[in-house]
């Protein structure tokens, strides 16, 4: 019996803590009407929670708001994150729907660099490589993060021509990446490889910086320009969930 009433009691205190997370700050009044206990029991429930600092009271207006504790919480679980780790469950998710090639990268100033590939083993390989370095302004994965990024980046890039469809103006580029930001997600069309197609899009931290992009690659007659409509949606959805589990949010 015990441990059932103890159990209860972190039920509710975590209940608590939740609906304190979710305002700006309630009183005490407020706060058990919130939760429908009484406001001596969620007295109690709050005194370790404040001892814990996961939760602070405002001296003037007793309102309560959350606590530093709950900010340590925060960053030690972010220190602990592999990006890889995080992102494998979306990536393979995506393979066994669309059973083309998944991309992984991070932003490695003026690059891209691959650290994960799943790939669909009935199809033809892709030539990447984990650990190699892709341009932005012609990758999928690159448009994506670059779409995000100051617009003095296009700038200071060297806009090479990789196939007969890269776009190598300035100006154009930047027409470009404002329609990525309007749709969220990038097409690389045969830009960076005459024969290949990708769908990508942007990875987001907690700070709300463009840190990484995800594509789903394969060869033009397999994502025809109509199957990209279809794959950009899907990207676009793997790419924000994995931005959630990284304390960020899609844009």
């Amino acid at each position: 019996m015990p441990e059932r009433n103890q159990s209860a009691s972190l039920r509710r205190a975590l209940a608590v803590l939740d609906r304190v997370r979710a305002s700006n700050g309630l009183t005490l009044t407020q706060l058990a009407e919130a939760v429908g206990l009484s406001k001596s029991t969620v007295l109690r429930l709050t005194v370790p929670l404040v001892e814990a600092r996961l939760l602070e009271r405002d001296r003037r207006t007793g309102a309560y708001r959350l606590g530093h504790g709950t900010l340590e919480l925060g960053q030690a679980y972010l220190a602990g994150l592999d990006l890889r780790a995080v992102a494998a469950e979306e990536s393979h998710r995506l393979v066994a729907e669309v059973r083309e090639t998944v991309h992984l990268v991070v932003y490695e100033p003026p690059h891209v660099v691959y650290i994960d590939k799943v790939e669909n083993e009935t199809n033809v390989r892709m030539a990447s490589r984990i650990g190699s370095r892709g341009p932005l302004h012609s990758t999928a994965v690159g448009k994506a993060i670059l779409a995000w990024l100051p617009d003095d980046t296009v700038d200071g890039l060297d806009l090479d021509v990789m196939t007969r469809r890269t776009i190598s103006d300035p100006a154009r580029l930047r027409t470009e990446l404002a329609s990525v930001r309007r749709r969220g997600y990038s097409v690389d069309d045969r830009e960076n490889e005459p024969e290949v197609r990708c769908v990508g899009a942007p990875i987001f931290n907690h700070t709300g910086t463009v840190v990484a992009a995800i594509s789903i690659s394969g060869l033009s007659s397999r994502i025809t320009a109509a199957r990209v409509r279809e794959l950009g949606p899907m990207v676009a959805a793997a790419a924000s969930r994995i931005s959630g589990k990284l304390g960020g949010s899609s844009r």
